[in-house]
C-alpha cells in the first residue's frame, strides 16, 4: 500500500536523481528509501526508474507518474495553505446587537448558515434599541449592530429594507378612497394619532420632524406594533408603520401607501473606530457571497 512517503519519496528521487540523496530528504534510511521504491513498483506493476551506478532516472511512465504526484503535491500544500490561512477563523467569538424584530427576521436564519459554516465561531447576540446600538458600537463593546437608515459614507451591508405605510380604520373617511389610492403624509398627521416606535428612533415623530411637519394629535403612544394595530382598528386614531410589521390578519384596517414613499433600510455596520475583526469578516463575506 502506498502513502504519503512514497509520493514524496518518488518526487524526491526525481528531483535528485539518487535514492540516496532523496532519502535523506525524506527523513528516510537508504535500504527503506530502496524497499519503498521496489513497493512502490510492485504494487503499480511498472517499472518507474532505472537504475545505473551514480543515477537513478525515471522511465518514460515514471514521467507521467511524478507529473502527477507532483499535482497530489502541490494539491495536499494548497489544501495546507488553507487551512492555516482560515484557521484565525476556526475559533473566535462574534458579538452582534440588533432590536428585536431584524433580529427574529432577517438575522437569526443567516446566523444558523454562518453557525453551519464557522461552527468554532461562537456568536452572541443582544437585543437592544436602535440608540443602545450605537452606545455599543462607540464602546466596542460589540463587533457589528444593525443600524436603520446609517449615514453615507459608513461602510454597512444592507440586510433588507420597506416602506412606511399608513394604517387607517376600516371605516375611516381616509379609507374611503379607491382601492390603490395614497395619502399624503401632511394628511396623515392631521388626524387623530397612535405612535407606535417598535422601541426605535426612527418613527412617526421622527419622520414628521425630518419632512418639516408636526404630529399635532397623538392620542396614544406604544412601543408594540401589535398594540397600535388594535388601537387603530377600534378607532382611537390612524398610525404610520413599516410595511414588514404589518399584521396577517387585516380585518377593521386599511393599509394606504404614501404618496411619496418614504423608506427605511436597515444595515449591519462596525465600530466606526475600527475596522472588523476576523469572525465580523467572516460573516460579512457569507452575506456579500
Amino acid at each position: 500500500m502506498m502513502n504519503l512517503m512514497h509520493w514524496r519519496l518518488l518526487v524526491a528521487v526525481a528531483d535528485h536523481g539518487s535514492i540516496t540523496a532523496a532519502a535523506e530528504c525524506v527523513g528516510m534510511t537508504q535500504s527503506a528509501a530502496s524497499q519503498a521504491m521496489a513497493g512502490m513498483e510492485a504494487t503499480l506493476g511498472a517499472q518507474l526508474f532505472t537504475r545505473e551506478p551514480r543515477k537513478t532516472l525515471p522511465t518514460a511512465l515514471g514521467l507521467n507518474v511524478i507529473e502527477q504526484a507532483r499535482v497530489m503535491m502541490g494539491a495536499l500544500q494548497a489544501i495546507r495553505s488553507t487551512v492555516d490561512e482560515a484557521r484565525p477563523m476556526l475559533r473566535g467569538t462574534l458579538r452582534i446587537a440588533s432590536f428585536p424584530f431584524v433580529l427574529d427576521t432577517f438575522l437569526r436564519p443567516l446566523l444558523q448558515r454562518f453557525k453551519q459554516l464557522y461552527p468554532g465561531i461562537e456568536v452572541t447576540t443582544l437585543q437592544v434599541t436602535d440608540n443602545e446600538v450605537e452606545t455599543l458600537l462607540d464602546a466596542e463593546l460589540i463587533d457589528l449592530g444593525v443600524v436603520l437608515n446609517p449615514k453615507p459614507g459608513r461602510n454597512a451591508t444592507v440586510l433588507g429594507r420597506d416602506n412606511w405605510v399608513a394604517v387607517v380604520p376600516a371605516q375611516h373617511a381616509l379609507a374611503q378612497r379607491p382601492a390603490g389610492s395614497a395619502v399624503t403624509l401632511a394628511e396623515l398627521l392631521e388626524q387623530p394619532f397612535v405612535l407606535a416606535t417598535g422601541g426605535c428612533t426612527a418613527n412617526a415623530r421622527s419622520l414628521s420632524a425630518d419632512a418639516g411637519l408636526a404630529l399635532r394629535d397623538v392620542r396614544v403612544e406604544v412601543r408594540e406594533w401589535n398594540s397600535a394595530f388594535s388601537l387603530v382598528r377600534e378607532g382611537i386614531g390612524v398610525t404610520l408603520v413599516p410595511e414588514m410589521t404589518l399584521p396577517v390578519q387585516r380585518q377593521g384596517l386599511r393599509v394606504m401607501p404614501l404618496s411619496t414613499p418614504v423608506h427605511r433600510e436597515f444595515c449591519l455596520v462596525g465600530s466606526p473606530n475600527h475596522g472588523p475583526g476576523v469572525a465580523a469578516q467572516a460573516l460579512l463575506k457569507m452575506l456579500a457571497d
